[in-house]
């Protein structure tokens, strides 16, 4: 099972990683202004990572193919790390769909 490990970064603001059971970050978040934002982030994601249609595939201007993860209202909770081809990043997704839903918080 996955798990969310939420930090506090210098600036004071909160992000979360979401890591696979291998220890592999699969989502990182934007910063959040406090912990409990940055909690319902965390439940934003468990319930959004199971639709298809959330992640939004994308890839950049060096070839690397990435996706977010958005809300139901449009808003991205969760960006993955880049991919060197398209089926690295759909075996991303697929990751975080299975491991997210459960994964612990900590």
């Amino acid at each position: 099972m996955g798990k969310f490990l939420i930090r506090q970064m210098r600036n004071g603001q909160y992000y979360f990683n979401l890591k696979a059971v291998n220890g592999e970050v699969i989502l990182s978040s934007e910063g959040y202004t406090s912990i409990q934002g940055c909690r319902n982030g965390v439940q934003s994601v468990k319930r959004n990572s199971i639709n298809d249609s959330s992640y939004i595939r994308k890839i950049a201007s060096n070839g690397k193919h990435y996706f977010y993860l958005k809300a139901q209202n449009g808003e991205i909770i969760g960006t993955s790390e880049m991919y060197s081809s398209r089926q690295s990043m759909e075996n991303g997704v697929e990751s975080v769909k299975r491991n997210a839903p459960n994964a612990s918080i900590n």
